[in-house]
């Protein structure tokens, strides 16, 4: 049984465009109305293909629907995996008219949405995501792109969906590990931005891990609806949007070091959280049970609290000196002024930010 649970628009102007929440939407909704022409590309991977593409398929009643099925992992986020896309549209004639469909998680969210803005200089995409993570943040708010082995996300483009179609029944095949990397984006809202949804999600982590429906309908609305403010009043990151990179700095140095897929995207963004929550007590932002507070919940989402045992604090500074927020060569970082409230600075102390890297690294 179907049933739209939460509707939602990402405020844009022309270019707005809705959400649709909800449990078995895949397959019964129709996302014809949002496809301009008669071609639709399909773009998923080999291990969500033989659960969700037939349903995808059938989401497009009267298009011509075709697909390209890439291998499954962030490793796979590169150029030599992002041209197979191209292939298959070139080989099939898709016109400007096309429409793409990202059907997975994030890795392929974001390849299909760069796909989408490259392709002829622009095509329509639609996002189906199938893991809580791109579900709660990748698959709203139109960043795309792909990895470069000296950075994460450093080659990509803005580009917005057409429609976001959220069937949270997808996560019913997300292996626990993935389920605990979704829930630190949405723990993330709670920390930056709704302190009312942080004690929310403290009161209902076990519903959460569980996947409970209802649980899970609510926090991914939340948190959608958190992402789609921010986006309106900041599309391309010029100020407010970057407060959504909490832990971010931290976390994506940690996967570029590990090696991209060793450490999935949630699960380094954990830890960055409190790395970043204890850079906020140095700088004298929040108390040290605030950042006691921070540990805990994600802690209770199952996640790691330390970057790799071998990592040093010399990695994470080259590696973090190359983040997308940095502006003339200042490493700029999203700390918390308090508990449900985050801030872009460039002022942080080198020598606060020493003392964080050296508590962590090392330790496991």
């Amino acid at each position: 049984m179907s049933e739209i649970l939460h509707r939602l628009s990402v405020d844009l102007g022309e270019r707005s465009y809705p959400i649709l929440i909800g449990a078995g939407l895949l397959g019964s909704v129709d996302l014809s109305p949002w496809v301009e022409g008669s071609q639709v590309m399909i773009v998923t991977n080999e291990t969500v293909a033989p659960l969700y593409l037939k349903g995808a398929e059938a989401s497009f009643p009267g298009k011509s629907v075709s697909s390209v099925i890439l291998p499954d992992g962030e490793k796979y986020k590169d150029w030599q995996t992002l041209n197979r896309v191209f292939d298959a549209l070139l080989e099939e004639r898709h016109s400007r008219k096309t429409t793409l469909v990202a059907l997975g998680g994030g890795v392929v969210g974001d390849m299909t949405g760069f796909a989408a803005a490259c392709y002829q200089r622009g095509v329509s995409f639609i996002q189906i995501p199938t893991t809580l993570l791109s579900q709660v943040d990748s698959s709203v708010g139109g960043k795309t792109g792909i990895n470069h082995p000296l950075g994460k996300n450093m080659i990509g483009a803005f580009h917005q969906p057409s429609v976001v179609l959220i069937d949270t029944d997808t996560l019913k095949t997300l292996p626990p590990r993935e389920v605990s990397a979704g829930l630190a984006e949405i723990i993330k809202y709670g920390l930056i931005r709704e302190p009312v949804f942080l004690n929310w999600l403290e009161a209902n982590m076990d519903r959460l891990t569980r996947l409970d429906t209802d649980a899970v309908a609510e926090a991914v609305y939340r948190s959608c609806a958190c992402k789609a403010d921010v986006v309106a009043q900041d599309e391309k990151e010029g100020g407010l949007r970057a407060i959504l990179n909490l832990g971010h700095t931290f976390g994506h140095a940690i996967e570029t070091f590990a090696g991209y897929g060793h450490w999935l995207h949630g699960e380094a963004v954990g830890t960055g959280m409190i790395m970043a929550a204890d850079l906020s007590v140095r700088e004298g932002m929040i108390s040290q049970s605030d950042y006691q507070r921070v540990v805990r919940i994600v802690q209770s989402a199952v996640l790691p609290q330390l970057p790799p045992g071998n990592m040093t604090p010399d990695d994470f500074m080259s590696l973090m000196a190359v983040d997308k927020k940095n502006v003339d060569g200042q490493l700029r970082l999203v700390l918390l002024r308090s508990v449900g409230e985050a801030e872009v600075t460039a002022d942080a102390s080198k020598e606060h930010l020493a003392a964080t890297l050296s508590a962590f690294c090392g330790q496991q």
